[in-house]
């Protein structure tokens, strides 16, 4: 509770810090938008020329790309500090953390909390609710709380990318781009259902990094393309993704060593 506490307080001083430059503060929240809703335009030009893909309707893929992108948008704007851990080691921000007496990872999120995220987590729900609007699913509670843990499942596993990437700074001091392909190169290829790119990818997707998941499995069964109901728990499994990072996290911190800054 007190971590809680202690974080609705770093919360608020973010929030007054950007309120301090206002126009910025909302300028960068549009662009967010905007940048979304250009890869918004490119799934309806293709879909207005195709009309499905895979089986999929225009409608079901909205609900599954603004699914994909709320749960990015909300791991990025909570973990963001992780993104740029090796600014955080380089400067020597990281060792001032370890002297102080809460916990190095929650500092860590603490220190950057990305707000501006709120344009494009925007655009998300707006797509979102237009796939109710315009699709057919039927909806019961077991569908409902499927979309549910298909968001938290997502933000689970971007947490944990977020979070290897970061430890991987313990050992290189310098962040490595190719990370980027499991964190924005997902929210990419996560517009359409990754089913879609055949069984090798899926099958990366599902036993490597588990996207597929908290997107693919449990959408099938939300858009009725399959009966069995567990497949809506499956991202629950893939919230197991986070103890293999937060080991590796451990394993790194216990063998950082200063950079001198």
């Amino acid at each position: 509770m007190n971590l809680i506490r202690l974080y609705e307080k770093y919360l608020l001083i973010h929030l007054k810090s950007m309120m301090q430059h206002k126009m910025s503060f909302f300028f960068t929240t549009a662009g967010q938008f905007l940048i979304s809703f250009n890869i918004f335009l490119g799934v309806y030009f293709m879909m207005d020329r195709f009309h499905e893909v895979k089986g999929f309707t225009y409608a079901e893929i909205l609900l599954c790309f603004s699914i994909t992108l709320m749960a990015f948008t909300i791991a990025e704007t909570i973990f963001r500090s992780l993104d740029t851990f090796e600014t955080i080691i380089g400067n020597g921000e990281f060792d001032r953390i370890l002297l102080r007496p809460r916990d190095s990872l929650f500092l860590v999120l603490c220190s950057k909390i990305d707000l501006t995220r709120i344009g494009r987590l925007l655009q998300a729900v707006i797509m979102f609710a237009y796939g109710l609007y315009s699709g057919s699913i039927s909806w019961n509670f077991a569908r409902a709380a499927t979309v549910v843990f298909m968001i938290l499942g997502g933000v689970a596993v971007f947490a944990a990318i977020y979070l290897i990437f970061a430890s991987m700074c313990f050992f290189t001091l310098e962040g490595l781009e190719f990370m980027n392909v499991f964190t924005d190169g997902a929210r990419e290829y996560g517009k359409y259902p990754i089913g879609i790119y055949g069984k090798t990818l899926l099958t990366i997707c599902t036993y490597l990094v588990p996207f597929a998941l908290f997107q693919y499995y449990p959408f099938l069964y939300l858009t009725g393309k399959t009966p069995n109901v567990w497949y809506g728990l499956l991202p629950l499994a893939a919230c197991l993704f986070l103890i293999p990072a937060v080991f590796f996290w451990n394993f790194g911190l216990a063998r950082y060593q200063s950079t001198g800054s």
